[in-house]
């Protein structure tokens, strides 16, 4: 328990405010149920079975009833019963009385509050006062336990911070949040959709397209520059493969299944088998190694509808996929080569990021000293890489240990995009090897790495990151020319000609409309910079250029082509 001289830590605090809420639910509404309230990353929750629907608008009073405890002041006692005397004090509650099953016999913690008591293992704070802001944000469904098949609850989420300003902070933030949601963007600005005949299924319009393929060709020119080769394999493989690679046994109910000729085909949940089976194609000598194959592979992947949200989690998606076959003792420089082409790829777009070291889990494949191998192999290579990383127990993919790669956006936030795995079960269960020096067979090394990780997920991202307002040689229209009356349309033509014959994504807004009318609605489209001509450019062979902030200048064609050329070419 946190003392009263002391500031608790974020999860001790956001635990007892969910005890908080459920306290308060219970006196406002006689007859609730009680399930769990666990504190969370951003703050916490509480799941109730309610005798009547709520929603969104009833969180004023429930946050009322909040801080009318928490001025009341109880203290948070620790009271140990018997598992027979839990039964007894949670036989109204059956939700409770359904984890309390699962506990084994002994002493069972409860945490008693003023008047409200809950089975809990703690820690609390010591006393409610400690909590000096709170803030309900939202209603949601849930399942019981998870499980579709369990009664749906209503999950109460909000938010609690030792002071008022971090609350006022993390407030704005999830505000600025709310503006730069690449939903709501992705929508405003053209770049894509989503449909019900298709759920989770993304439909990319033009203007979506034209930031992917910046992005791609940006992601292939980094490749071919540290020694990539690009490959393409097929969508759909036959059952057979995926029971060697093991993802049949450990990964079924995430795959997409038909059946082709009487025989099961899998849509491919991922791009490591078939880059194998293009290894395996030819005897390979160790001069051939490295042998670094990258791909741009789209994979379908099963998740449930309650999960799916915008490019963050859908059911289809594009790895930018590369697979290196390696000899043991190129793990270390390989994995350097690695994140130095990850360094440059983020830093373009200003991401910091750090590492973290995810080891064997539960399910997996392959002998106890391969993994072994595996794990050291990785810890030596972020101790040479000389950053500080920290260990996931546990969180490894079932062939492997792997580095995974959290990005942090503009507004603070975490994501993890990047991941290099290393693989030495899935060369033995495909019996892949090369000739060494020795003359011999020897089993080649595979690492698994991805750098945007997913290309949607990835491009969700960058929409919240620049809220839209992409630097220019991502920029969808990089230049749109508005003209302030109909003489001017000849000589937009010619500067449309110009632009696109130099490379520049450039749009015409000649419409009859008055020009704070068109400028609006550029910076709207978040445009890169807009041309504005009229009767004084066109005599004097210039253009207004306008950037999205509002700063103009006066520039020949010449002088402009030069800018936004060099803007794009260094990718400022």
């Amino acid at each position: 328990m946190a003392s009263a001289d002391t500031p608790p830590d974020l999860s001790t605090l956001r635990h007892s405010a969910a005890h908080i809420l459920a306290a308060a639910v219970q006196r406002l509404y006689p007859g609730v149920k009680l399930a769990i309230g666990p504190a969370i990353a951003d703050g916490f929750y509480y799941d109730f079975d309610f005798p009547q629907a709520i929603s969104d608008k009833d969180l004023p009073a429930i946050e009322k009833a909040m801080q009318k405890i928490i001025k009341e002041n109880p203290h948070f006692e620790k009271k140990i019963v018997s598992k027979a005397e839990a039964a007894e004090l949670l036989k109204d509650e059956p939700y409770k009385l359904e984890l309390l099953a699962d506990l084994t016999d002994g002493e069972i913690s409860f945490y008693t509050s003023g008047d409200f008591q809950d089975l809990c293992a703690g820690p609390h704070v010591e006393k409610a006062s400690q909590i000096k802001a709170v803030k309900l944000l939202k209603i949601a469904g849930a399942y019981w336990r998870g499980s579709e098949k369990n009664k749906m609850l209503t999950r109460i989420y909000g938010t609690a911070f030792a002071g008022k300003e971090e609350l006022a902070d993390y407030l704005h933030i999830q505000e600025e949040a709310l503006k730069r949601d690449h939903r709501k963007l992705g929508k405003e600005l053209d770049l894509f959709s989503f449909h019900d005949e298709g759920l989770g299924f993304p439909f990319f319009h033009d203007k979506g397209m034209l930031l992917w393929n910046a992005l791609l060709d940006f992601w292939r020119e980094k490749h071919r520059k540290y020694g990539y080769q690009e490959i393409k394999t097929p969508l759909i493989l036959n059952r057979a493969l995926w029971e060697t690679s093991g993802h049949w046994f450990n990964y079924r109910e995430n795959m997409y299944v038909t059946r082709i000729d009487e025989e099961d085909f899998v849509i491919k949940p991922m791009n490591c088998p078939g880059a194998i089976l293009l290894y395996a194609e030819t005897l390979h000598s160790y001069r051939d190694l490295p042998l670094r194959l990258s791909e741009l592979g789209q994979v379908h992947r099963h998740e449930k509808s309650g999960v799916l949200s915008g490019l963050f989690r859908v059911r289809t998606f594009h790895q930018d996929d590369a697979h290196l076959f390696i000899t043991e003792d190129q793990i270390e420089s390989e994995i350097l080569n690695i994140m130095q082409l990850i360094e440059e790829m983020y830093g373009v777009f200003k991401l910091a990021y750090h590492l973290e070291l995810s080891t064997r889990p539960e399910k997996s494949v392959g002998s106890d000293a391969a993994w072994a191998k595996s794990e050291k192999a990785l810890e030596n290579a972020l101790q040479s890489l000389g950053r500080p990383y920290k260990i996931n127990p546990g969180d490894g993919a079932f062939y492997g240990p792997k580095i995974d790669i959290h990005i942090k956006d503009a507004l603070g936030r975490t994501w993890q995009c990047g991941t290099i795995q290393l693989d030495m079960n899935l060369p033995e269960r495909f019996d892949l090897s090369y000739i060494g020096q020795d003359d011999q067979k020897h089993r080649p090394i595979l690492i698994h790495r991805v750098v945007y990780g997913s290309m949607e997920r990835f491009l969700g991202i960058l929409i919240e990151h620049y809220a839209g307002k992409f630097p220019l040689w991502l920029t969808p229209v990089q230049v749109k020319i508005l003209t302030i009356s109909d003489k001017q349309q000849a000589p937009a033509q010619k500067l449309l000609t110009q632009l696109s014959a130099a490379g520049i994504r450039a749009e015409l807004d000649l419409r009859a409309e008055k020009i704070g009318y068109k400028i609006r609605q550029a910076q709207l489209e978040k445009v890169g910079y807009m041309a504005v001509l009229g009767d004084k450019e066109v005599a004097e062979n210039t253009i207004s250029a306008r950037d999205r902030e509002g700063k103009s200048e006066s520039l020949t064609v010449a002088d402009f082509l030069l800018k936004i050329q060099a803007e794009i070419k260094y990718r400022k």
